[in-house]
């Protein structure tokens, strides 16, 4: 077999991942070049092209998966094939995260019975009608409204809202800073690895081509949101901090940000509630329309 290369995503390598993201669209909230760039400092994740195919290998000591390859389905055939060969090669089970239900009838298409999936509700994508985040019609979003309303009640004259610049990025950073410290990330790992994240975002958020915008009071940053769009009719939204003390930033930020950076998308994914309690009943109260559904493939008996 051929020796292919995985290596780590760098920023020279935005153009070509983001070629097979742009052409081969999902709307899972990984399929960015800024979310694997990112993440792939905190994970052990490292990309090759295959069989003309984008394929994402996460690997350590105990553990080899694949992400489902993007390309044509002939390429995608072919490098799965590929994939069940290095496995076989390394004297690994093949396994594949992150696939969608699209993803796996495909593969249920070319080897029936072969794979079976167990999707993972953690990893669910929350994806919302930007309409609705922007307006928050209706009775089952009137809770939300009256927190918009309050918010704005309580700093009438003193708030403001206004899309991140490279003029007010360090702003967002050092705000950033102070959220880290109120919320122990120091001591949480899994909190440490997104402050870390959330920092590269805003250090290289033009050469990412981030969108993100800014909820100020008395000049003030006290609430950032950072995204980008993942495919024609659906924006993703990676990162969203506010401080926990300003009663109604969080739902403020949100709509805003959706008011003026969202409208010409018809969706908003608003990524997984990684099973967190708190943040689940957040993402449900704002009434989803569907779940980008995710799940772990493995063999049921090798042919």
């Amino acid at each position: 077999m051929d020796e292919i290369q995985f290596k780590r995503a760098e920023l020279e390598d935005k153009e070509i991942i983001s070629h097979y993201f742009a052409h081969h669209t999902s709307r899972s909230c990984e399929r960015t070049f800024a979310n694997v760039y990112l993440w792939s400092r905190q994970y052990p994740v490292k990309w090759a092209i295959v069989e003309n195919a984008l394929v994402f290998k996460s690997e350590d000591e105990e553990h080899l998966a694949f992400a489902y390859p993007a390309g044509d389905p002939v390429d995608v055939r072919r490098a799965i094939e590929w994939l069940m060969d290095y496995c076989k090669g390394r004297g690994m089970p093949f396994q594949m995260y992150n696939l969608t239900p699209d993803n796996f009838a495909q593969l249920e298409e070319w080897y029936p019975g072969r794979f079976r999936i167990e999707y993972d509700r953690d990893s669910a994508d929350y994806v919302y009608e930007s309409e609705k985040l922007a307006t928050l019609s209706g009775k089952k979003l009137h809770g939300k409204r009256n927190h918009i309303n309050k918010f704005k009640a309580l700093y009438d004259g003193r708030w403001s809202y206004e899309a991140i610049t490279a003029d007010n990025v360090e702003a967002c950073f050092q705000m950033a800073l102070k959220w880290r410290d109120q919320n122990g990330c120091e001591d949480d790992p899994e909190k440490r690895g997104e402050i870390c994240v959330t920092m590269n975002a805003l250090r290289l958020f033009e050469e990412l081509e981030l969108t993100g915008g800014i909820l100020k009071i008395d000049g003030e940053v006290v609430a950032f949101t950072i995204g980008e769009p993942v495919c024609s009719d659906t924006f993703v939204v990676h990162i969203e901090k506010a401080f926990a003390d300003v009663e109604g930033a969080y739902p403020m930020i949100n709509q805003q940000f959706v008011e003026h950076e969202c409208r010409e998308y018809l969706y908003v994914n608003r990524e997984e509630d990684t099973g967190a309690e708190g943040l689940r009943k957040a993402k449900l109260s704002y009434r989803p329309v569907f779940m980008v559904e995710k799940g772990d493939v493995t063999e049921v008996a090798a042919n």
